[in-house]
């Protein structure tokens, strides 16, 4: 034993190199042979150590596929195509965790060929997802987040990075960088301006889906903000160590945004100079700059105004991460060095159908009067496609390139082929839309907005639009004219909107028979649309936020505090949708809901509702629980999302579907004992369709209040 325990370290010119030692040890060992130009070096995305022959594992963005192209122009020098999926918000649209799992792990997949393979680009550290609630509509990210609720956004934060991350118990296949911590949906002045509220909304909104993905998810990398947080940019909030952590074990990487360090002494004029700026950075927590930092670090450490002790703590968390990424192992240990062999994986007939399945699951029937859809192919003969981005399918700045991209107009001509005439029109100028809507069985207007405004960098001449560093001014529909003109036209018009954002759509749902709302970006765009307009899928999609009638709906944009109107759980009117809303070609009636409190304090309340598919389609039904709290001593949502499941059911079918509300969903943060708790007294249960489309109900006596340990995994 001891001869062969000598061949293992042998073997091995570094103990840093034996994957045998402890973790902690081999750190310690690396970071004893670095010099200090090596550490600061190393504080980069790229920490690599030639001299000991260590390779680190770079960045790449990644919300909705590997982006090597793009608008943004990632993976330069040249494109390399990736399977593209629909934007964050579609695939939040979806309700389908599981599906998200599968999207990431593909795109895990296609991240690590391109680094092994023949291509040799890219990283292994995804900046991904999004896990900044869209709290207000006309954010101009709203695109890149889930939605507006914290435990939908969170649990889907939670399947992306499970996805990203792999299921391997001692490596990961890429590591999920989550963006942006914290409060981060304003893009006017983001980089001076402060996302203002009180403890209970940072520990019960605003962190919520952070936190998930560090403790639920296994994150262990996430980008800080570019805004201060009451005040004190995120670059150095105390809440990076305190909380992050201290209290959530994000033992891994926080990074910068691009040139948020800088920002310290040029915005906010918190740091007198850049080497102060560098040095609390890396005090506060931020151990990867995305910024011209090392000049400033040298001199910080000349100075001693940062240690080098105080580097190498910090380096830990980098070399953790690479660890678990298999960059300090042989490479015949890690179970997903063999990927980069084969074929390309965006071009398999796998990715391409996932790309479509997501498509199909993320688009949303707002309304369908009169049974107008799905459409019959067989009896259509003839159908006018109209509008700007109906030939197009647009990309946004964090997309990559994709291999092949089927536009709304190229999906329908290919699902009702040679027998139907498909005529298409860009605009009505000389009344080109109108002639042919007249001229068609049926119309079909594509509209929306393009997500990056048609425009260059900090540009955006359409006020309803909005993109990465422009907040939206407006929020009703320019192109609502086109639609009135085609439906003056034929009244059997269908409306199918292409969106990053919500828009006061209020003239089109009162008056057009059908509308289809999804997201841009994905490869499958036009055949998943034919799908569900011609009935080979029955949509199921439902909406992640609340669409308003009007912005006098809205309180102003920098009010961070949700108690002032925000989000379904506080708005104080009726919207135009509400959210979770979604139709469909069949329907569904809510029987039943039965619920039980946990048997200790600390487990979960067990509910079971009945749901019954009423018509004669088979389809899926996304099932909402949520709670309200009528006993509740502190200020509570009037309503709050605690579980959702989307199910397939049968036309003629009953389901019971059953739920585990943990404790920590229908928990409050406690001030004074600065812990979340579950009150005593009634907790009132409700299950439908939609947040406002809840038929069933039951109310649970819950017992004494108690603290909710926390979840985090090691």
């Amino acid at each position: 034993m001891l001869l062969s325990s000598l061949f293992a370290f042998a073997q091995y010119k570094y103990p840093f190199q034996n994957p045998k030692l402890p973790v902690e040890e081999r750190i310690t060992n690396l970071l004893s042979l670095m010099t200090i130009e090596e550490k600061i070096a190393a504080l980069s995305t790229n920490p690599s150590v030639p001299r000991l022959g260590v390779v680190g594992a770079g960045h790449v963005e990644g919300l909705h596929g590997l982006a090597m192209g793009g608008p943004g122009g990632w993976g330069q020098p040249s494109i390399v195509p990736t399977t593209q999926f629909p934007q964050a918000v579609g695939l939040g649209e979806t309700w389908d965790p599981e599906l998200l799992r599968q999207v990431a792990h593909a795109e895990g997949v296609e991240t690590r060929y391109m680094f092994q393979s023949k291509y040799r680009r890219g990283g292994l550290v995804v900046r991904a997802p999004n896990a900044d609630l869209a709290r207000d509509i006309r954010w101009g990210r709203t695109e890149e987040s889930y939605g507006e609720d914290a435990f939908l956004t969170g649990s889907m934060t939670v399947a992306f990075v499970k996805g990203l991350q792999g299921d391997d118990p001692h490596y990961w296949l890429t590591a999920s960088l989550m963006k942006h911590f914290l409060a981060n949906s304003n893009e006017n002045e983001r980089s001076s301006s402060s996302s203002n509220f009180d403890e209970r909304l940072f520990r019960e909104y605003y962190s919520v889906p952070f936190r998930m993905g560090i403790e639920n998810g296994g994150s262990r990398a996430f980008m800080a903000a570019y805004n201060a947080y009451n005040g004190i940019p995120m670059t150095i909030q105390p809440v990076l160590r305190d909380v992050a952590i201290r209290e959530w074990g994000n033992d891994g990487i926080i990074c910068t945004d691009a040139g948020a360090m800088t920002n310290l002494v040029t915005q906010f004029k918190r740091e007198p100079h850049l080497e102060q700026a560098a040095a609390n950075s890396v005090k506060a927590g931020i151990n990867q700059f995305l910024d011209e930092y090392r000049q400033p670090a040298k001199k910080a450490n000349k100075d001693k105004l940062l240690t080098e002790a105080e580097v190498d703590e910090r380096l830990r968390g980098v070399f953790r991460v690479m660890i678990r990424l298999g960059q300090l192992d042989p490479p015949e240990l890690v179970p997903y060095r063999s990927i980069g062999n084969g074929p390309e994986p965006w071009n398999s007939a796998e990715h391409k159908a996932l790309a479509r399945r997501a498509t199909r699951e993320s688009i949303v029937l707002l309304k369908n009067s009169e049974h107008m859809l799905p459409l019959n192919a067989k009896t259509v003969k003839s159908v006018a496609v109209v509008g700007p981005y109906a030939d197009r399918v647009l990309l946004d700045w964090y997309s990559g390139t994709p291999p092949y991209a089927v536009s709304a107009l190229q999906g329908i001509r290919a699902r009702v082929g040679s027998s139907v005439n498909v005529r298409f029109a860009k605009s009505n100028v000389h009344g080109q839309a109108e002639k042919i809507a007249a001229e068609s069985d049926i119309a079909i207007v594509v509209v929306g907005n393009h997500p990056e405004c048609d425009a260059p960098w900090a540009h955006c001449p359409i006020p309803s639009n909005g993109k990465e560093g422009i907040d939206r001014k407006t929020i009703y529909l320019e192109q609502e004219k086109l639609v009135q003109q085609v439906y003056a036209a034929n009244r059997k018009t269908i409306v199918v909107l292409i969106t990053s954002f919500p828009y006061a759509i209020n003239w089109t749902q009162e008056h057009v028979p059908a509308i289809l709302k999804m997201t841009h970006n994905s490869e499958e765009l036009g055949n998943a649309l034919a799908d569900v307009l011609f009935g080979d899928y029955n949509p199921a999609g439902r909406l992640v936020h609340t669409w308003p009638k009007s912005l006098d709906q809205l309180p102003p944009m920098m009010d961070y505090d949700l108690r002032d109107g925000r989000t379904y759980m506080y708005f104080k009117s009726e919207p135009l949708y509400p959210f979770g809303f979604g139709l469909s070609y069949t329907t569904f009636k809510y029987e039943q809901i039965r619920a039980l409190p946990g048997k200790e304090n600390d487990s979960a309340v067990q509910v079971e509702v009945d749901v019954r598919n009423t018509g004669k389609t088979d389809g899926d039904e996304v099932v909402q629980v949520y709670a309200s709290y009528p006993e509740s001593h502190v200020s509570r949502p009037r309503r709050q999302l605690v579980a959702f499941q989307r199910v397939a059911i049968k036309a003629g079918q009953k389901k019971t579907v059953s739920f585990d509300v943990r404790p920590e969903a229908i928990a409050y943060w406690d001030t004074t004992t600065r812990a979340f708790v579950v009150e005593n007294g009634e907790l009132k249960l409700s299950a439908g369709g939609s947040s406002a489309d809840l038929p069933v109900t039951t109310v649970l006596q819950m017992p004494t209040k108690s603290a909710v340990q926390a979840t985090r995994k090691p």
